[in-house]
């Protein structure tokens, strides 16, 4: 279940890398859109395309005249991009009803409770220092009081609506304003950290374990390290810092069922926790010249297998 394929960057959006890695298990793939998703008499049913291989990309047929029932497959893949908004929240209510009978990566309840900006805030000792509010004389004095900050909305991605707020910036008060719809929406401020400058580590995490580290270095000019604004990526190794955060939020991860994750890590803090549809698979397995694609369905099939739902 995913955003409409045509979209997608076929070398490198993750959702596809994960179809052409199955593909090449020899799995069945079907694909959706949160739209095509149904509940009639209790049963989730889905409106699918068939999808094939197309050498590194893969291309999807027509929508099946009839809905397929989630119950009569192995598993389902969540990766709608944000915001996780009223039709999203719908989606994962209506997968609830399949619960039980397919696996489910990751979990709709996960999904629900985990929103990619507030869920680090559970583990405030790894973070930099951080305010969520939408009054913005307090966002003001957290930059003033901290060298500078990076304002984010709680619901976007990619970098969207992300801001720097410099100590003592006179058009801060104006930012703030913007950000927080004149005081009516809540953000999430966090110290700047120059470190990430260095980069920003994007580490990937099948069932709380690392597949690997990927560093984003920012553009030129531009202190967002999202791929997608042009950042250079290249692979890393974990290191101790970012094995002391992978081992806290482990356990949580798995107790939310929030199995396929990309969490974000700036000079030894945690900034975000992805569990939507988290990006850098496809780089992670070009760069490095290893498989964290099949891994990762290799563990599907595996759990599917186990019966877990």
């Amino acid at each position: 279940m995913m955003d409409p394929l045509e979209r997608c960057d076929p070398d490198d959006d993750t959702s596809v890398g994960l179809m052409a890695a199955a593909l090449e298990r020899g799995h069945r793939v079907e694909c959706c859109t949160a739209a095509d998703v149904s509940l009639v008499d209790g049963r989730v049913v889905a409106r699918v395309r068939p999808v094939a291989a197309s050498g590194p990309a893969v291309t999807a047929g027509p929508r099946g005249a009839r809905p397929v029932g989630l119950d009569g497959v192995d598993a389902v893949l969540v990766r709608t991009d944000p915001p996780v908004d009223a039709g999203y929240l719908a989606l994962t209510l209506l997968l609830e009803f399949a619960r039980g009978t397919t696996l489910l990566v990751n979990d709709p309840r996960g999904l629900r409770e985990a929103n990619e900006k507030l869920y680090a805030c559970r583990f405030p000792d790894l973070m930099p220092p951080t305010v969520v509010t939408a009054d913005g004389p307090t966002l003001v004095a957290f930059a003033d009081g901290h060298g500078g900050a990076v304002v984010k909305p709680l619901d976007g991605h990619g970098g969207r609506g992300v801001v720097r707020l410099a100590a003592g910036d006179p058009g801060g008060p104006g930012l703030v304003e913007a950000a927080t719809a004149g005081g009516t929406r809540p953000v999430m401020a966090q110290q700047f950290l120059p470190g990430v400058g260095d980069g920003d580590r994007r580490i990937l995490l099948l069932d709380g374990a690392p597949l690997g580290v990927l560093n984003r270095r920012p553009a030129p000019g531009e202190f967002r390290a999202n791929i997608g604004l042009g950042a250079t990526v290249e692979v890393v190794e974990l290191d101790a810092r970012d094995r002391r955060i992978v081992d806290v939020l482990a356990p949580a991860l798995r107790a939310d069922g929030l199995w396929f994750v990309g969490i974000d890590v700036i000079d030894g803090r945690l900034s975000e926790v992805n569990v939507t549809s988290p990006t850098g698979l496809r780089q992670l397995t070009r760069l490095s010249g290893g498989r964290p694609d099949l891994a990762v369905v290799d563990w599907i099939a595996a759990r599917a297998g186990g019966g877990v739902g």
